[in-house]
């Protein structure tokens, strides 16, 4: 039974993986070399002293923004997608169950995640090299398996919105959602230097609501070398799973309650 289950999950994330493969993310690829280049043109005229550590910042940017970009967008679109062409009554009626097409997409795009995030960090490191550009390569590594696991819960928030939502409500839910969290904490120390009781509660039930996506944010310690310690490390990846899962069963408890 349990790999019947597996088989039907591999099955829909493998579909996932291909259709979305299609919807030209290679461009992206293209795109992201291409801006690398002339980023390395151009900042030896505009910061001759420190062009090393912008283009070191401008590379992790980069990457973390069109993984976002990828994550959101594809990610809202998933299931409205299938609801609109009518492809979901096709494959519910069949021996899947909800919670297996929601699991299954989400690896799919995980899948196109994982091979758009360690092929830009690939020809990112590649560049770095030919440049002769002194780069930290444990900390970056470090930071992209971090950054993997911010995608993986975005994607999942996506897909919690885009199941009871329309496509372009659920991108918007999802790049605020993406927002607050990389200020959670920010609002939680506005709200104690406002002193006042109300605002402070309040600030601090949007943390604990909202993720906190700046345990995952590496990017900024990983160019000088410095991540934070293992146990720290592995708590914040424990932290990015769990609410990963939580958020599955939301859209998967959701999903199962939607008639079609």
């Amino acid at each position: 039974m349990q790999t019947q289950t597996f088989g039907r999950i591999w099955t829909i994330a493998s579909n996932g993986f291909r259709e979305v493969m299609r919807d030209r993310i290679l461009y992206i690829i293209g795109f992201f070399a291409l801006l690398l280049v002339i980023a390395l043109r151009l900042l030896p005229e505009v910061a001759a002293s420190t062009e090393d550590k912008i283009f070191l910042d401008f590379g992790l940017a980069a990457i973390s923004v069109l993984g976002v970009v990828v994550a959101v967008f594809v990610g809202t679109s998933l299931i409205n997608k299938e609801i609109e062409k009518r492809t979901v009554l096709v494959l519910i009626p069949k021996p899947i169950s909800r919670a297996e097409f929601i699991i299954g997409k989400h690896l799919g795009l995980l899948g196109v995640l994982a091979v758009l995030v360690f092929t830009l960090i690939f020809i990112y490191l590649i560049l770095l090299s030919f440049s002769q550009i002194n780069y930290p390569i444990l900390s970056i590594l470090i930071s992209t398996l971090y950054l993997f696991l911010e995608l993986s819960l975005i994607t999942a928030v996506a897909l919690t919105f885009g199941v009871f939502t329309s496509s372009l409500l659920a991108t918007l839910l999802t790049l605020g959602v993406y927002l607050m969290g990389h200020l959670s904490r920010d609002l939680v120390a506005l709200g104690r230097l406002s002193e006042n009781s109300t605002i402070e509660t309040f600030t601090q039930g949007l943390y604990l609501v909202l993720p906190d996506l700046s345990r995952l944010n590496l990017k900024n310690e990983a160019v000088y070398g410095l991540l934070p310690p293992a146990l720290t490390l592995l708590g914040h990846a424990v932290y990015a799973l769990v609410y990963t899962i939580l958020l599955l069963a939301i859209a998967i408890l959701i999903f199962s309650r939607r008639e079609f």
